[in-house]
């Protein structure tokens, strides 16, 4: 397969995993899925902006790059026949580094918010009731948070999703980066014909 069908593979998966990464963000705004009455009342990590800036718009520039190599001109660079396709490739590189940052980011957000647990009342004041991911063994102390209702899991599985996500969006983010290696040293294909190749390789 040429290595410009393989980038358009990972950016048409990638782009629904950062609309989803973005929702799951924008979800954890509405703690146990209310308005919060006050924004010191909304997880600190949340406003870090994980899937929305890392997993999100982050992703969408490599995203729409990879979807483009396919297409990319193999015969547009000084009479090279394989010199453009190489260039696009190589360029996919660098986009693809910045996804792996950008799902990193929004990976590493993830697992301290899932360690440190939300913020919730305990019926006289609101705090961080939980230390280390104890909580996460014990579903007992969940009882902690009285408000809003269901904070715990709705924190949980939102944070898991995103730390899920980003970790699938930096592995193939990755790929790209060997794909578009191969691309760059062995080029994608034969020239068409205007440059009188024969066709994908």
């Amino acid at each position: 397969m040429c290595t410009g069908s393989c980038a358009k593979c990972l950016g048409t998966t990638l782009i629904p995993l950062a609309v989803l990464c973005t929702v799951a963000n924008i979800l954890l705004f509405f703690p146990g899925g209310k308005v919060a009455e006050n924004n010191d009342h909304i997880t600190d990590e949340v406003w870090y902006f994980g899937g929305i800036l890392g997993s999100g718009a982050l992703m969408i520039f490599p995203a729409l790059v990879f979807l483009g190599l396919k297409n990319n001109d193999c015969c547009g660079c000084c009479g090279n026949e394989s010199c453009g396709k190489r260039f696009a490739m190589f360029s996919s590189i660098i986009f693809a580094a910045v996804g792996v940052v950008g799902a990193g980011y929004c990976f590493v957000v993830s697992a301290v918010a899932i360690n440190k647990g939300p913020i919730c009342n305990n019926g006289t004041q609101w705090l961080y009731p939980f230390k280390d991911g104890d909580y996460l063994s014990d579903r007992k102390m969940w009882d902690t948070c009285l408000s809003p209702a269901n904070i715990v899991p709705w924190h949980l599985t939102l944070f898991a999703l995103l730390l899920v996500m980003s970790g699938i969006q930096a592995v193939l983010c990755g790929i790209q980066v060997v794909n578009g290696l191969f691309g760059t040293i062995c080029g994608d294909c034969r020239c068409c014909g205007c440059c009188g190749g024969d066709g994908p390789v």
